[in-house]
């Protein structure tokens, strides 16, 4: 599903709600639901996480590699590194 379609339904209040959520804007979302702006990364993520994955990243930035994002593993440095 695309965001214009998932924000379609809502109402002022809701969509206000979800730009919250998301630390965006209403403005913002309709920029991107409309296909005038292209969400950065972080506020891809925060859209698809805020949708319960209705919306995903890779609807919204097909250009990025999310599936290798997605199957990285956390880096972490040993603390013996912290002390040098």
């Amino acid at each position: 599903m695309n965001l214009h379609d998932y924000i379609k339904p809502f109402d002022k209040q809701t969509l206000e709600d979800f730009a919250i959520r998301c630390s965006t804007t209403v403005g913002q979302l309709k920029q991107v639901a409309y296909g005038y702006r292209r969400p950065g990364a972080a506020l891809a993520i925060s859209i698809e996480r805020e949708s319960s994955r209705s919306v995903t990243c890779e609807v919204m930035r097909p250009d990025i590699d999310w599936a290798y994002l997605r199957s990285s593993e956390p880096t972490t440095l040993p603390l013996s590194s912290l002390n040098k």
